[in-house]
């Protein structure tokens, strides 16, 4: 009887692919285990068995597996459940899953190797040039990879270079796979066994007398190993005998010292005791007591508490009782940036119990994590992390706590798949059987719609933390002030009255700008021309510290220009302003205060973050310049005053969430505020202080935002009342995309009718030389969202049935906001 599995593989087609597997490997596979699996003509690719039997496949014959990578499964029969539901809810295969859940490390890669043909015969005389230099290189490199000989020829496509080597016998290509994850091993050195007597130990140093270097050495070994039973490692020793490694090795090469390693966690927790959890207060209690009753209705429950209530102390107390019974934690979070702060925050409470996983560690790291909450080690029963954090392998989870869920960085755009991880961890609970709560001081509309239909339960927080005062919030009107010659660069004389006392007072200040780079726009004064990227419809930005112009969608960078490249005028101007020119103004105005910036430019590096939130929690800065970073809760003590630069700009976005997001975003924002017992001060400028949003920021009243919104999302149709799935063409033809984009959306418009939006430029139609098209469908309450799917997926497949169409990319994005 023949044996077969199905396996997933990590690449973006619709079926589960079969192989043929012997009777000896049936009792050993099991699902969950990566096998490496031939693909195509050459291919090897690394696949998650999905399932084991005996049903040969018809349309193709099932080739062998290469090799068991495994001996226990990687991932659990819940997580593919949860796959499964990720894949079909979001409209992508499980192959898209797979890669983004699993580390790449995980994912072993086929790398071909090109070697000399020892059997082949052949002449030189008949190589061409490009054959002869690889045929050169061989005889001194014993193998060669495909991107060697891409930099020998110093071009990209060598496969002809390489097909007519095989065919004149010259080379003979393998595919060799191998492992990417190494275990860190850290190296450790000790006395020979025959030095470890009183007498041996006198003798090695009389003979070391003259090198007194090596002696130091020794002397400083024998000192720490009294002081500590630990091994002592190599850099711990050279760093504390002031020598340098090659005296350390010089004591190797005699055979004093013996060598050897130890494997390491890469992550480690280095912290004291710990700390005992705080009293909540009066407030914190009867929150802490409403949600504890509100789990025993409900499976979800939204904690709205106003920003510096103290809801993390609230998490930490729910945490501790499902850490008491034994469970697994998941505690998402929307920005790498809040991870590092509240990272201390949960390791004084709960020690090593906490494991960190974003996309900021290096795949060696998230292999560990990956493998202390697959193992439920106690390293990893609190799990902090982004959005990525929902697809670990959890065993045992016993609470799901989202915090800022109204966060726009939750949802993931590309690649596939195109899931919200906020609306992913509900599901995630639900297979566990576990609660989940959501906290935000702003929650999002979706959320709060579903406490009014009692999907969820709502518990609220009105006060913060030690009954500290909400800011002051106050709005104002730079065209009044430009008027009157009141306006300093991009400074009212109100912010900058307010920024002195503030600094003076030695206290810190926090800017708002939702821009990066100098200017967005440079302009020249006398044609109007402004310089635009050659990939995509916008202009450039001008970043002044490489004094460069940069795209912000496909990454294209030029010197900045002299002159008009239209008219040759030398007279360009800058229009708008980004986070760089606000830290300028301010170095000019304020030149005695340390000023920093934290956009994307400043925190690429992987400690990016915490260097800067250290530097401000330790007063190092006086002002700190920032884009929506600074907006998501992070908890400083001492600023005392936010200035929004310019609220106009969030406000007119074309997207039908842009009021929500600057009310959320300005609320957030000035909760940065005066969180100690001093009241904090927010300034918000704007050409336009009797915006209805404004209004409602500066009252601080959710509920107005929200009724006001709603009435909107029913008039016009919009979610939370009506569900949205939005597709997006792409293609470097501008008429191959119009007419693929009429062709889809007129198949959808016989099947939903009105419902169908589109097809639609958006804002910017092109970039990086793809021209894009916008259809959106719109679910009505009632209809089916299942069966809405499945005809999607029909129209879906006829068009690319079209042999004009299959050039153009199709991307679906279901809950696209």
């Amino acid at each position: 009887m023949l044996h077969y599995i199905d396996v997933i593989l990590p690449i973006p087609i619709p079926k589960l692919f079969t192989y043929s597997i012997t009777e000896a490997e049936v009792g050993f596979l099991k699902p969950g285990m990566r096998v490496s699996v031939p693909f195509g003509k050459a291919k090897i690719y690394t696949a998650l068995v999905f399932n084991v039997h005996t049903n040969e496949p018809h349309a193709y014959e099932a080739k062998e597996i290469h090799q068991i990578l495994d001996d226990k499964p990687v991932i659990t029969q819940t997580q593919l459940e949860y796959w499964q539901w990720i894949a079909e809810y979001y409209m992508c295969n499980l192959g898209d899953v797979m890669r983004a859940a699993l580390p790449s490390a995980f994912i072993l890669e086929s790398e071909t190797i090109i070697t000399i043909d020892r059997e082949g015969s052949f002449k030189e005389s008949d190589l061409k040039d490009e054959e002869f230099l690889i045929f050169e290189a061989l005889q001194h490199e014993s193998s060669l990879k495909i991107h060697d000989i891409m930099s020998i020829l110093d071009k990209k496509n060598v496969l002809p270079v390489i097909k007519s080597l095989l065919e004149k016998k010259v080379i003979s290509v393998d595919e060799e796979i191998f492992e990417k994850y190494k275990p860190k091993l850290v190296r450790y050195v000790k006395l020979q066994s025959r030095f470890s007597t009183n007498q041996g130990l006198q003798d090695l140093l009389e003979e070391l007398s003259r090198a007194p270097k090596q002696r130091e050495v020794i002397m400083t070994l024998f000192s720490l190993s009294a002081q500590t039973k630990k091994p002592i490692k190599v850099s711990e020793l050279t760093e504390k005998s002031n020598t340098s490694s090659a005296i350390i090795k010089s004591l190797l090469d005699k055979n004093v010292l013996e060598e050897y390693y130890i494997q390491t966690d890469r992550i480690e927790y280095l912290g004291e005791e710990n700390n005992p959890i705080k009293q909540l207060s009066e407030a914190q209690n009867i929150a802490f007591h409403e949600i504890k009753s509100s789990f025993e209705t409900h499976n979800i429950t939204l904690l709205h508490g106003v920003t510096s209530s103290g809801k993390t102390e609230i998490y930490v107390k729910l945490i501790e009782e499902v850490l008491a019974q034994n469970k697994q934690v998941l505690y998402l979070l929307p920005e790498i940036a809040l991870t590092t702060q509240l990272v201390n925050r949960l390791q004084d409470y709960f020690g090593e119990k906490v494991a960190v996983y974003h996309s900021k560690y290096s795949s060696q790291e998230r292999v560990e994590v990956w493998n202390q909450v697959l193992n439920k080690s106690t390293k990893a029963q609190i799990v902090l992390g982004a959005r990525s954090s929902v697809l670990l392998p959890f065993r045992d989870l016993g609470l799901v706590i989202v915090d800022e869920e109204h966060e726009s960085s939750y949802k993931q755009f590309d690649p596939a798949p195109r899931y919200h991880a906020r609306d992913s961890a509900i599901v995630l609970g639900h297979l566990f059987n576990c609660k989940t709560l959501l906290g935000s001081a702003t929650p999002s509309v979706e959320s709060f719609y579903n406490t009014k239909i009692k999907k969820y339960a709502l518990v609220e927080l009105n006060t913060r933390y030690n009954n500290v005062l909400m800011p002051d919030i106050e709005l104002v009107d730079i065209k009044d002030k430009q008027k009157r010659k009141r306006m300093t660069g991009h400074f009212s004389d109100r912010l900058i009255d307010e920024m002195t006392e503030t600094l003076k007072a030695g206290h810190q200040v926090i800017l708002f700008q939702n821009r990066r780079g100098f200017s967005p726009i440079v302009e020249c004064r006398t044609c109007g021309v402004s310089p635009q990227c050659p990939n995509c419809d916008v202009s450039l930005t001008y970043h002044q510290y490489k004094d460069q112009l940069r795209c912000h969608y496909c990454g294209y960078h030029a010197v900045m220009i002299k002159a008009c490249e239209a008219c040759g005028s030398l007279d360009l101007d800058n229009k708008g302003f980004g986070t760089q020119q606000v830290e300028e103004e301010v170095k000019e105005l304020f030149p005695d205060y340390k000023v920093a910036r934290m956009d994307m430019d400043t925190t690429r590096g992987k400690y990016g973050y915490e260097k800067l939130i250290t530097a401000l929690e330790q007063q190092e800065i006086d002002v700190l310049v920032g884009t929506q970073m600074l907006t998501k809760g992070l908890d400083f003590r001492h600023v005392k005053l936010v200035g929004i630069m310019n609220a106009d700009n969030m406000l007119n976005f074309p997207d039908f969430r842009a009021h929500e997001r600057s009310f959320q975003l300005m609320v957030q924002v000035s909760g940065r505020a005066g969180r100690t017992e001093e009241r904090g001060k927010v300034l918000i400028q704007t050409y336009n202080p009797y915006h209805k949003i404004l209004q409602q920021v500066a009252s601080n009243s959710y509920l107005e935002m929200y009724e006001e919104q709603m009435d909107e999302r029913r008039n016009f149709k919009y979610p939370p009342i009506y569900r949205l799935i939005k597709i997006t063409l792409k293609h470097r033809n501008y008429n191959k995309v119009n007419v693929a984009a009429d062709w889809y959306a007129k198949s959808l418009r016989l099947v939903f009718k009105s419902h169908v939006l589109g097809p639609e430029f958006p804002p910017v139609s092109r970039i990086r030389n793809q021209f894009i098209k916008h259809i959106i469908v719109k679910i009505p309450p009632k209809q089916s969202v299942s069966k809405t799917k499945e005809a999607m997926i029909k129209i879906n497949n006829s068009f690319f049935a079209v042999k004009d169409f299959r050039a153009v990319r199709v991307i679906l994005n279901v809950d696209n906001y």
